[in-house]
């Protein structure tokens, strides 16, 4: 199950939260070939005056910025697929939040498949015994 962590410098912003959501769920799927229906997403925001770059606040410097953190089962998508998901990601995500500091970043977390997993089950488990299989 695909996990989206995105940290959005700034204020709650309801319209903007759905929107993001929406798209990087469609670009996670486009991209790293995921599935929507076992992919979960939290997006919080911080003050721009608690996000510090360069020992400055974003108020300080003026930006917006992001932290996108996304954790996929490793040796489930190669490094040509992950770098096309940082490219897109970061400009889908500056076209949406807009004035960013360059320093905004992306983490593709690759996780065990011994130790990643949901529903009760590690990846590995299910891989190997079949989703149905009983613990």
């Amino acid at each position: 199950m695909p996990g989206i962590r995105l940290t959005v410098s700034g204020r709650e912003q309801p319209e903007l939260t759905e929107k993001l959501a929406t798209e990087l769920t469609r670009l996670t799927c486009d991209v790293l070939a995921k599935l929507p229906s076992k992919m979960a997403v939290f997006i919080e925001y911080i003050p721009h005056a608690q996000w510090f770059i360069d020992n400055r606040s974003l108020a300080a410097h003026g930006k917006n910025a992001f932290q996108l953190e996304l954790t996929i089962t490793q040796h489930t998508n190669t490094r040509e697929q992950k770098a096309e998901y940082h490219r897109k990601a970061f400009d889908l995500l500056a076209s949406l939040i807009g004035n960013l500091h360059p320093h905004s970043n992306i983490n593709v977390i690759d996780c065990d498949a011994t130790g990643y997993g949901f529903g009760g089950l590690t990846r590995e488990w299910k891989i190997h015994r079949g989703p149905s299989a009983a613990v």
